[in-house]
């Protein structure tokens, strides 16, 4: 079932990039080379003792990814470096150089994200190197240039995307870097995300969630890290808030509402006048009890909150009650650039 899914996703990688066009190949060779070591190339075992193939995007190129599928999956074999060069060799070299804007210099592989470039995300996902994530295209300039089009998701995705990383913290910095509706809210619930410059990948099992409104109002997700940890974790959209019915409680009570409580009953405010000492001691205890036991919760809940994948999940849900179903030293680490 594993290798049927992943032979099925990589052909329609393949098909999204090429847009009914033709789907370009790359095999290595064992030992021809077709390009010399220079000064302006060194060889890296793989890129100069390529085969490149040039199939139809059905019939054709199933044929061949079944063919020749153990040089993608294998781990001997550099099955990531190939289809890669397969991406980018369908897309072809001229329209990726346009996909990621000649304006901004920016290169498709070489990135501040440790584990990969966004725009190598951006081609596998809507077929198109774009370093722009928000919907549609936007017209950028000012007083003193002509607006210039910046093409971001042209259509919704199969597969969506979600962002968070520390320098996207403040609001207005997080509204530009967020993904645009197209990403956010995909065809499937599969999010591929980046979370302070990790991979990893989100997803719930029922695929019609997020076609029905009742189903999303709570529901389990499970979160795969590229280091290998899993976190299950549940999504609760409901209007009752817990977090709100807490602020609620901490709120200060004020004078008119004592006023009344102390006054009311038969006898009450008799009692009340006959043992002020005695009401406002317990009331003391009870206050410091209460604001000890408050402030350890809010002190546990505050961690939680302030999680990298916490805020990553309210990107796309924001008033979302999130209970993470492991312990919350896991959270710490997960992110961790020490690991």
């Amino acid at each position: 079932m594993q290798r049927d899914a992943l032979f099925h996703a990589l052909l329609e990688i393949l098909r999204i990039i090429s847009d009914k066009g033709k789907v370009t190949m790359v095999l290595p060779s064992e030992d021809e080379v077709f390009v010399d070591h220079s000064a302006s190339y060194f060889h890296d075992t793989v890129t100069e003792k390529l085969y490149v193939f040039t199939l139809s995007p059905n019939e054709e190129l199933e044929h061949f990814m079944k063919r020749n599928f153990k040089y993608f999956t294998e781990e001997e074999t550099p099955g990531t470096l190939l289809f890669l060069y397969s991406a980018v060799l369908t897309r072809t070299m001229g329209k990726v150089r346009t996909d990621l804007d000649c304006t901004k210099s920016s290169p498709l592989t070489m990135s501040n994200h440790e584990e990969g470039s966004l725009m190598i995300v951006t081609l596998l996902l809507t077929g198109r190197a774009t370093p722009y994530i928000h919907n549609g295209v936007i017209n950028v300039g000012d007083e003193n240039s002509y607006a210039v089009p910046q093409y971001g998701v042209l259509k919704r995705c199969m597969i969506g995307l979600l962002l968070w990383d520390i320098e996207s913290a403040s609001a207005a910095v997080n509204q530009s870097r967020q993904p645009g509706s197209r990403l956010k809210t995909p065809n499937y619930p599969i999010w591929i995300t980046s979370c302070t410059g990790h991979y990893g990948v989100i997803f719930n099992r029922n695929p019609d969630l997020l076609r029905n409104y009742h189903a999303e109002s709570r529901f389990d997700v499970n979160y795969y890290s590229c280091s290998g940890h899993q976190i299950l974790m549940t999504i609760d959209n409901r209007t009752y808030n817990e977090q709100a019915l807490v602020m609620l409680e901490r709120q200060p009570i004020s004078p008119e509402s004592t006023s009344t409580s102390l006054s009311g009953g038969a006898g009450g405010g008799k009692q009340a006048k006959e043992e002020p000492a005695a009401a406002s001691g317990a009331g003391a205890g009870a206050s410091g009890a209460a604001s000890g036991a408050g402030n350890d919760a809010v002190a546990k809940e505050e961690s939680m909150l302030n999680t990298p994948l916490q805020r990553l999940i309210h990107t796309k849900w924001e008033e979302a009650t999130i209970s993470f179903h492991v312990q919350p030293s896991m959270l710490s680490y997960l992110f961790s650039t020490t690991q």
